[in-house]
């Protein structure tokens, strides 16, 4: 029985594509050799049809003479051309990835991570996605490093370590479960502290502990971020929130990683913040026994400073001071004057 023409042609359809089912995949591959130039071998689905796949392989060719003689620039440009006029065919990764390769050689390199970038976020199966993250992680770091980007390939421009930054965070979005993804943290907070950027780089390294607990560098951020923390401290007549953040990492730090090299930088870091914080206590509670004969007051930061730091020396002269002030309340009491029960913070 002879089947209709639009049913017949249904009919075939389903037959070409079981044939291509069972025998490989159907997009096409793009394939190029010395001799034939680009062509597309393999399976049904290219992106292109007629003229415009003509016209596209031609494209294709001709920056890829331009690559052979060298002539990067114009090689860049022609591969561009191909990705952004045939963006939906086997052609357009190929093309964006040797334009970056091209732009990458010239210097060029906000424009090579940016066709690099295309690549991984339109054309997630194409073949090259650790090698793309990779070139991406080293360009960034050469901008935080103070590498150039060059104008036309030709002029070095001025040191961009904020444009570093920025392309650390999109490896980061990208690629988060990658290699390059921790590393790049770690980068982005250097950058910040390098800039000035205490606030950013302590986010950074938050975020690093947090989203990567299991990785190699997890210590290290510990150990910076208690000491960005401690960076950030003025000293003991000022607000203490710092100090107290900087001795809880570097506490942390001690005993999630004990056999650490850097473990007895952490003890040093972690004396010295305590230090600074039961100074800290000890002024606020001469300030209420010597200006306002606040015994009660006296006596809970005297016993503060000694909680924070007891084996110190400023713990000893705490224990001093608090038998000065009970013989001071005992003589007030005597005398019937009145002891001081508010606290005046200050």
């Amino acid at each position: 029985m002879l089947l209709p023409p639009v049913h017949a042609f249904r009919a075939n359809c389903l037959i070409l594509l079981g044939a291509l089912l069972a025998g490989g995949s159907l997009r096409a591959e793009l394939v190029w050799s010395p001799g034939t130039g680009w062509r597309i071998e393999g399976g049904v689905l290219s992106g292109l049809m007629g003229d415009d796949a003509r016209k596209a392989t031609e494209l294709m060719n001709k920056a890829r003479q331009s690559e052979e003689r060298r002539d990067l620039g114009s090689a860049a440009k022609a591969y561009e051309s191909v990705g952004k006029r045939y963006g939906n065919s086997v052609f357009a990764p190929e093309a964006y990835y040797r334009a970056a390769r091209m732009r990458l050689d010239r210097r060029q390199y906000f424009k090579a991570y940016e066709n690099f970038q295309q690549v991984l976020t339109r054309y997630p199966s194409y073949g090259r996605f650790t090698e793309i993250v990779g070139e991406q992680y080293r360009i960034a770091s050469a901008l935080l490093d103070g590498a150039r980007n060059r104008i036309w390939g030709v002029i070095p421009g001025f040191p961009n370590r904020e444009k570093a930054i920025e392309f650390f965070e999109i490896l980061i979005a990208t690629a988060p479960y990658s290699d390059y993804a921790p590393l790049a943290l770690m980068n982005v907070a250097r950058a910040h502290q390098r800039l000035g950027n205490d606030e950013e780089a302590i986010d950074a390294l938050d975020r690093m502990i947090n989203i990567y607990p299991q990785s190699l560098l997890a210590p290290d951020a510990y150990i910076k971020l208690a000491q960005t923390h401690a960076s950030l401290v003025e000293g003991a007549n000022y607000d203490q929130g710092s100090t107290k953040e900087a001795i809880t990492y570097f506490e942390d730090f001690m005993i999630l990683f004990p056999s650490d090299s850097n473990v007895g930088s952490a003890e040093k870091g972690l004396a010295q913040m305590k230090e600074v914080l039961a100074e800290s206590k000890m002024r606020i509670a001469d300030f209420y026994f010597y200006k306002r004969s606040n015994y009660q007051a006296a006596r809970v930061f005297y016993n503060e400073a000694i909680t924070v730091y007891p084996d110190s020396a400023i713990a000893a002269k705490a224990r001093d001071q608090l038998v000065k002030v009970e013989a001071a309340a005992t003589a007030a009491g005597a005398a019937g004057k009145p002891a001081q029960k508010r606290f005046l913070f200050f």
